[in-house]
């Protein structure tokens, strides 16, 4: 019996040992030098670059990929060629060496462009993405010369992931190079497990979660779309095989740092969602958020989140808030607004160090385009009412009348009434699902009788104002 429990036990190491793959490489820029205190990992392991840029570590049976965290004052390509940040591990290569370029501006003053749910169904939306993409460029070509890039929020396509090649090309446009993230569209369904969900986006973008350091910036990217193994059907979620990767990426940063999380599915809808437990809503949100939450406690962090196609914003807690940003494709390509009435549009990010502004940023609109404003109409007789769709509670939104300030207008739930009328009727539309959604950022305000000069102001949390004055 001795022998044969020995026998076992050899077994099972030998067992462990073809399960863990044993790989080095080194890390060096386009020059050749060496580059040290590189983050590398394989999605679940990391390890750290030595004085001369060599790492070592064993990598895991599941594990698909090696990839970099690309440090502060360097750039790695997202798509194809030499600097690209990650490599897949094949049996026969045990060497795996990355290079990156240097940046050619500081970092350590950058911008960012957020886009989420491009969502491309058909190729025949194709001709309405090269016309965001257009405006986006003018935009780009206007913005102070920092160094900028951009993070798709997932939802690349809808489903066809043909389309993956064509919509690269298109976004080349811009003029930026972009960070990608998985959507539930994304996704490779019917398969058997969540585990074999990740496979089309991950031959076109490589990893599904990564990080990357621009200037004093810690960017991670994470896959919250977990597909249950039946049919198309996902939850938002985090394995554990992510949240034991990300707490050994984020002990690399300093507690008190600057970090940026893009996931696809908002990790809350409102202050209830994290208070008590939605079953119903499980594809809406991150079910396991206050582990999450946690985690990311230590550090000044913004979370950034797609999915929905609306605009929000929610405080988790004094270091942490969730930005959702509203849809690149308005209603899916059914209307120029989405659902809550925001234009179709992204998100713009000014880091000045690790302090940081933004403002949404309409296609075919002005940058001070910031609210629509309806007065005396049918849905709102005798009012004044605004839609404010990047609103956060840091915002005023005032009435004025004849000049004279009224008060402060009045926050409500409600649909807008130009979503409203676009897609009151889904039969018309192409995708017969579409709606339009009640959104929390409408304001209103009684019209005093004999008035005739009608404004409603409205400044940002960085002290931008913006105005809309209506003549009666």
């Amino acid at each position: 019996m001795k022998r044969l429990l020995t026998s076992i036990m050899i077994m099972a190491a030998a067992v462990s040992a073809a399960e863990a793959k044993d790989i080095k490489g080194t890390v060096k820029d386009t020059d050749g030098k060496a580059i040290a205190g590189v983050v590398v990992s394989d999605g679940l392991n990391t390890t750290v670059t030595d004085a001369k840029g060599r790492f070592k570590m064993d990598t895991d049976i599941d594990s698909r990929f090696v990839f970099i965290s690309t440090p502060s004052g360097y750039v790695s390509s997202t798509l194809s060629g030499e600097t690209l940040f990650y490599k897949e591990i094949k049996d026969d290569v045990k060497k795996y060496d990355f290079i990156v370029a240097k940046n050619s501006k500081d970092d350590t003053d950058h911008n960012l462009i957020v886009i989420a749910d491009p969502q491309i169904s058909e190729r025949s939306e194709l001709a309405d993405l090269s016309a965001q993409a257009d405006d986006m460029a003018d935009f780009v070509k206007e913005m102070d010369g920092d160094y900028t890039f951009g993070i798709c929020l997932g939802d690349i396509v809808g489903w066809d992931h043909s389309i993956y090649p064509e919509y690269n090309e298109i976004m080349a446009k811009t003029g930026i190079d972009y960070r990608y993230v998985i959507g539930n569209h994304d996704m490779t369904n019917y398969g058997r497990s969540f585990e074999t969900s990740m496979r089309n986006y991950e031959d076109m973008y490589g990893p599904a979660w990564y990080s990357f350091n621009v200037g004093k910036v810690h960017y991670i990217v994470l896959n919250d779309n977990f597909y249950v193994g039946r049919d198309y059907f996902y939850i938002g979620y985090l394995d554990e095989r992510q949240l034991k990767w990300l707490e050994k990426d984020l002990s690399y940063v300093e507690p008190g740092a600057r970090v940026i999380v893009s996931l696809h599915i908002q990790t809350t809808n409102d202050k209830s969602d994290r208070d008590a437990f939605q079953y119903g809503i499980i594809g809406d949100n991150l079910c396991n958020k206050p582990s999450f939450y946690s985690m990311l406690e230590p550090y000044r962090a913004t979370i950034l989140s797609g999915h929905s196609h609306t605009a929000d914003f929610e405080q988790i807690s004094d270091n942490i808030f969730e930005i959702n940003v509203a849809g690149f494709c308005g209603a899916w390509w059914c209307g120029e607004v989405c659902i809550d009435g925001a234009p179709a549009g992204y998100k713009v990010f000014d880091f000045d160090g690790d302090q940081m502004e933004w403002i949404y940023k309409g296609c075919g609109h002005p940058l001070d385009y910031q609210m629509k404003v309806y007065a005396d109409t049918e849905d709102y007789p005798g009012e004044v009412v605004a839609n404010v769709w990047d609103y956060d509670p840091a915002w005023k939104v005032e009435y004025f009348e004849d000049g004279v300030k009224v008060c402060d207008m009045a926050r409500f739930k409600a649909q807008d009434p130009l979503a409203k009328e676009l897609y009151k009727d889904p039969s018309s539309l192409k995708r017969t699902w579409v709606y339009a959604a009640p959104t929390e950022n409408m304001f209103r305000a009684a019209i005093s009788e004999g008035a005739k000069t009608l404004e409603v102001r409205v400044t940002d949390r960085f002290g931008r104002e913006y105005k809309k004055i209506i003549e009666k």
